[in-house]
């Protein structure tokens, strides 16, 4: 009964700990899809900053 026990224990914690592993990568991959979102708006305004002080450069 002890061992029975002892073995379902094992396979519980498993479970456990390979959905705190699934949580913590879709933590991630919500936050890689934010910072890409940020950087793209970020990077077409930076584009535009970038395009403007080179043309006041060139005059």
């Amino acid at each position: 009964m002890l061992y029975i026990r002892l073995l379902t224990g094992v396979s519980t914690l498993k479970n456990q700990k390979g959905q705190g592993l699934v949580e913590y990568a879709l933590i991630l991959v919500l936050i890689a899809v934010v910072v890409i979102a940020i950087m793209t708006s970020l990077g077409e305004k930076t584009n535009n900053v970038f395009c403007a002080v080179d043309s006041a450069m060139t005059k």
